[in-house]
């Protein structure tokens, strides 16, 4: 099936609705996106036109997206393009929705705190790791690895990287 499948940056723009029908959780908002660019008359960034999406999200996405998403918040939402077009007391509207698959903080722009939902399966149960197989540990991108190989010559060429002061 041909669908169009697209992935916006903006903000959004009004809080979250919240649904639990009997076909499942649902949630929507809408996103506004605000195209940017270089005026060189004024040397400044200045904004260009406004778009705004209705978001969709479904399911574990919409829970989620209830209990982490405020209006302002800049956000990355990936998903499949819809647009409508529908005649409202003789007045032609089109509107572009998008049935989100993913939505996200941008990290461009804060930071984000990440909290697993209790939706994990347990060790044990359908779709869980075996509990034979051992975790995988996290590797320390801190700690040096073995030295490089090659001549001392080649490896003098090559600058430590210093930690990173914590501020």
């Amino acid at each position: 099936m041909n669908e169009t499948t697209v992935c916006v940056v903006g903000n959004v723009a009004t809080q979250p609705v919240y649904r639990e029908p009997a076909s499942g959780a649902s949630a929507r908002f809408r996103l506004a996106v605000t195209s940017r660019y270089w005026d060189r008359e004024k040397s400044a960034w200045t904004d260009g036109h406004t778009n705004f999406f209705t978001v969709w999200a479904n399911r574990q996405l919409a829970t989620n997206a209830m209990a982490s998403l405020n209006v302002g918040d800049p956000v990355l939402v990936q998903g499949r393009l819809k647009v409508r077009t529908e005649t409202r007391d003789g007045t032609s509207r089109t509107s572009a929705d998008i049935d989100a698959v993913a939505i996200g903080h941008d990290l461009a722009r804060g930071t984000a705190a990440f909290r697993r939902t209790t939706g994990r399966p347990e060790p044990g149960t359908a779709g869980a790791p075996a509990p034979h197989e051992p975790a995988q540990p996290e590797p320390s991108w801190e700690t040096p690895g073995p030295a490089p190989a090659g001549p001392p010559a080649q490896q003098a060429a090559r600058p430590e990287r210093a930690p990173a002061a914590v501020t």
